[in-house]
């Protein structure tokens, strides 16, 4: 029987054993061969970057007339600066020339604090300007719903928003402070809420999306409602259960009370007076205070959300996502873009401006530690003129809705000044380095110091912002 199994390719548990003998003694004389893991990718700023502020010019913002002005007529009909400083690369547009805040009696206090046009701080801002969702495609997506989808998670369709990638990507260094007695606070959406979606393993960390920049019903901790016997009752419950169940269910339940700890050590951030953003204190916190913050930004929704984004910091928050916009001009661009872009003008001097006052825990200024990058879900054309037949600008499938022109700034970016890439003036034809959203994506988060491995497997981080 034994014999006939073994003809037929079966193992008699003599035979089994014989072989795993024979195999035992060819492997130890043969050569020893190491086959390594998945390498994960790394830029030269791996984990430089403590916060990242992700800002979306919501619409499908012209890029050119900003940050690629040095081209036709066709692209940017506004015209490239003629003050562009000494050693600047990329094409300054004339309308980063704009800055009505600083001018008369309401701007004496933001002359006053050193505010510049965001102009003269071109040589400290690098410029990609051929970004695009996807480089091997055909054409571009100038689709409102799938080139968001794209921005937002890399896919269309994609099940995990970036801001979830970056939540997740961290989770060791939370975990580390946790067990230290430190809560940070995860990465927070300040607008679009489709950029923290997530399902599967990715689904607990989806970042918490704030409306109206404030944390007011977020305050409440039912703990401090409760009698001192039922505070104790409540708090010894959980231990209780866990310590009645089997040894391997136990680590669930002790995740469990982990989580409502962390949501208590949440509430009570939520309850600090630094994140009463619209609370005129003078206080400084970082050195600088709330009142300071008002006065550089302004008081409008992206204003408030920056002033946020900055206090959120402190509380170690990663990244903060929000929009400015909306950019969807089909007809009244001429007129309306430029009162648009002078808005974004200021939140970015004002950026640069507070970055650099504000002292970091760390060590060094926040500019030292943040990285600040604009981009939106497509540009955008008008197919041979500098404006559609409604003086505003379309969307579609050309290099001027393709490539996006996405500005990054902050002290880890050493490329100040720079354009990295080109595109002809003609005609918008790519001439140098093309990159796509996902690589993008995941060179904020090598910059982060975040586990991007199961992310956008054919794409990596590039090391060009930072060598």
């Amino acid at each position: 029987m034994n014999d006939h199994n073994e003809r037929k390719g079966s193992l008699s548990r003599r035979g089994f054993l014989g072989r795993v003998g024979l195999a035992a003694a060819a492997a130890a004389a043969a050569p020893y061969v190491w086959i390594p893991g998945r390498a994960r990718a790394q830029t030269s700023a791996h984990g430089a970057v403590k916060h990242l502020i992700y800002i979306r010019l919501s619409g499908g913002f012209r890029f050119p007339p900003a940050f690629n002005a040095d081209v036709s007529d066709e692209f940017n009909p506004f015209g490239l600066s003629d003050k562009r400083p000494a050693g600047v690369q990329w094409g300054v547009g004339k309308l980063l020339e704009r800055a009505g805040w600083l001018e008369g009696d309401g701007g004496a206090p933001l002359r006053e604090a050193g505010l510049k046009p965001l102009h003269e701080l071109a040589g400290d801002i690098a410029v990609l300007p051929c970004v695009d969702h996807e480089p091997l495609a055909g054409s571009a997506d100038g689709n409102h719903g799938t080139g968001l989808e794209r921005y937002l998670t890399g896919y269309v369709g994609g099940a995990t928003g970036f801001f979830t990638m970056i939540n997740y990507g961290v989770r060791e260094r939370v975990a580390a402070a946790a067990a230290e007695g430190v809560t940070l606070l995860p990465a927070f959406v300040l607008g679009e809420a489709g950029m923290g979606r997530g399902a599967g393993e990715f689904a607990a960390y989806r970042p918490p999306v704030v409306r109206d920049s404030g944390f007011d019903r977020f305050g409440f901790n039912s703990d401090d409602n409760l009698p001192a016997w039922a505070r104790k009752l409540s708090q010894t419950g959980d231990a209780r259960l866990r310590d009645r169940q089997h040894l391997a269910h136990r680590a669930t339940i002790d995740a469990f009370m982990q989580t409502r700890e962390v949501t208590k050590s949440y509430s009570q951030i939520f309850q600090s007076d630094v994140l009463k953003i619209g609370n005129n204190s003078d206080e400084l916190v970082d050195g600088i205070s709330n009142r300071e913050l008002r006065t550089l930004f302004g008081d409008n929704g992206s204003a408030r959300n920056l002033r946020l984004a900055l206090r959120l910091f402190h509380f170690g928050c990663p990244a903060v996502y929000l929009d400015q916009g909306g950019y969807d001009m089909h007809s009244g661009e001429e007129n309306g873009l430029p009162g648009r872009i002078e808005e974004l003008n200021r939140l970015v001097s004002a950026l640069h401006f507070a970055l650099h006052k504000m002292q970091h825990p760390a060590g060094g200024s926040y500019w030292d530690h943040t990285m600040v990058v604009l981009g939106s879900e497509f540009s955008r054309t008008t197919r041979g003129n500098p404006f559609n037949s409604a003086r505003g600008s379309d969307h579609g499938g050309d290099y001027a809705t393709r490539w996006m022109s996405m500005p990054f700034m902050g002290g880890a970016v050493t490329q100040g000044g720079r354009q990295l890439g080109a595109t002809r003036p003609a005609d918008l034809k790519a001439t140098g380095k093309v990159y796509s959203y996902r690589s993008v994506l995941k060179t904020l988060m090598d910059a982060l110091g975040a586990d991007h491995l199961p992310f956008f497997p054919a794409d990596e981080p590039f090391d060009d912002l930072f060598a």
